[in-house]
């Protein structure tokens, strides 16, 4: 091994020095123009990065239309709950043919054009039970141009476009329109296909704000709005946009609102725009840390980097999370560098590497996504069997969305936080918080390479709780205060003598 794990030094040292910058192909920085938010590039017969989804309906292979036409609509729970007989053969193909908990919950309620309150966590299948329901309110209708008549808004890009590959099959077979519109792209490419007529647009609240303010995207026939990762929307400051856009759809629309939590705006949404909704609170965030096993990594200051990398090396398919867009580059450059492939996902990057940065994780030439957690909400991929927190997480919340990453729709996974002596300390009232029962791990009593199972066999570290009391030199300046108090009143007494 390069480097010495058994070395935990006590002393504040910094972060060695890192190769320099990655390069344009990489990181999609550079004088490319199409980089750029308001940047064009050669507009290409079905390109979907431009956000507006195909120019021309996809092709069916023949034996899946056989597969298909061939399907027994009885042999689907679906059916029955009143979803279009297409949607379910589509479903029933590709061997869904059982609601999960929160469409099993969720469905009944929204098929009958009810608005919906539902806490739930990340890869719960949500996108299908709020999906479900639009598509079939929407069936056998049409929209007049640049008049839409369901909204699905969402926080992140990447978000919108996993929506729309999940949504889209089934609106094509029911012949609905669907546009996405998020920001980093062309405005000219969106407002076109809007002017085409769309039934459904997925949307980032900014770029559809900026749209209907142009007049490009009218809200008049709105008959439904989905806001999916609503506490995160608020997060990101979009309550005052959302407040906006809810407020100039159709008084009486049914509205669908999905969150991990439904607290502060969450609430303030949900009493000035959602009617007597159904309320369904089924397997949220926190509920999933029982599937997965939570550890503190204590490392040196200075070798943080080697130990992450070998834990990487050794945990292929791994998402790590940094504070800042820089630190998830510099890691990411350093993961490679080491031999182990890695891409990195932040705001920094336009929306066409981010995109490619993720395809490459998903089909698996990238071992390693780094992340930050803004950009993170918007990685939905299966098979995640470690999330490494680099930088530790800030608050409770954070760590249980990051964390959410792993242990999906029921599997199992790890958590590890690399931290230093120093931070290790200051994560308790962290996990207390967040209900975690974390095991602290010193990196130097590992025995071989870094995985889950080493880490839960290895011994348990003792990390003492920060101390309560006051540093010393904190306790001096109240002493010093009084005694230049005392020769002040002094000096005041003679001079009044």
């Amino acid at each position: 091994m390069p480097h010495d794990r058994a070395s935990l030094p006590t002393g504040s040292t910094s972060h060695p020095q890192r190769s320099g910058q990655r390069s344009d192909q990489r990181s999609g920085r550079g004088p490319r123009r199409d980089d750029r938010a308001g940047g064009r590039r050669p507009n290409r017969k079905g390109d979907r990065r431009s956000g507006g989804g195909p120019s021309q309906r996809r092709t069916v292979d023949p034996a899946r239309k056989a597969a298909i036409e061939a399907f027994d609509p009885a042999g689907s729970v679906f059916t029955g709950l009143g979803v279009p007989e297409k949607v379910v053969r589509i479903l029933g193909v590709d061997g869904i043919v059982e609601p999960t908990a929160v469409q099993a919950a969720v469905l009944p309620d929204a098929m009958a054009g009810s608005d919906v309150l539902g806490r739930a966590r990340t890869g719960s299948g949500k996108t299908l039970a709020f999906g479900l329901p639009v598509l079939a309110r929407l069936a056998g209708g049409r929209s007049q141009p640049n008049h839409p008549r369901a909204l699905i808004i969402v926080p992140t890009r990447e978000l919108a476009g996993q929506v729309s590959k999940a949504i889209e099959p089934l609106a094509d077979a029911l012949g609905l329109r669907m546009v996405t519109v998020y920001g980093g792209s062309p405005y000219d490419r969106q407002i076109r296909r809007l002017d085409r007529g769309a039934d459904i647009v997925v949307a980032t609240p900014g770029r559809l704000g900026d749209l209907v303010d142009r007049g490009a995207c009218k809200l008049e026939s709105v008959e439904m709005v989905t806001l999916d990762e609503a506490d995160h929307l608020c997060d990101l400051g979009f309550f005052p946009v959302i407040d906006d856009l809810l407020g100039r759809t159709p008084a009486g629309g049914q509205r669908l609102l999905l969150s991990a939590t439904l607290d502060g705006d969450v609430d303030r949404l949900v009493r000035r725009h959602l009617t007597t909704p159904a309320r369904h609170e089924i397997d949220p965030d926190a509920g999933s840390i029982t599937t997965m096993d939570h550890h503190v990594l204590v490392v040196g200051p200075h070798n943080k980097i080697d130990v992450t990398t070998d834990l990487l090396r050794a945990n292929p398919r791994s998402i790590v999370f940094t504070r800042t867009k820089g630190g998830a580059t510099r890691l990411a450059e350093d993961l490679e560098g080491a031999g182990v492939p890695a891409v990195d996902l932040h705001g920094d990057l336009s929306q066409r590497v981010r995109e490619r940065n993720l395809d490459r994780f998903r089909s698996g030439q990238a071992k390693v996504v780094v992340a930050t957690d803004v950009a993170a909400r918007g990685i939905h991929v299966d098979g995640v069997g470690l999330v490494v927190h680099f930088d530790p997480a800030g608050e409770p919340k954070s760590y249980l969305h990051r964390s959410g990453r792993t242990a999906r729709a029921g599997a199992s996974g790890a958590v590890v936080t690399v931290a230093t002596p120093g931070q290790a300390r200051n994560l308790g009232e962290l996990f207390r918080k967040a209900g975690v029962d974390a095991k602290n791990v010193d990196a130097r009593a590992v025995d071989g390479a870094i995985t889950p199972s080493s880490l839960t066999q290895a011994p348990t570290m003792a990390v003492p709780e920060p101390s309560r009391s006051a540093p010393r030199r904190n306790n001096a300046r109240p002493q010093q205060n009084r005694r230049r108090r005392d020769n002040r009143d002094r000096s005041r007494g003679r001079a009044g003598a």
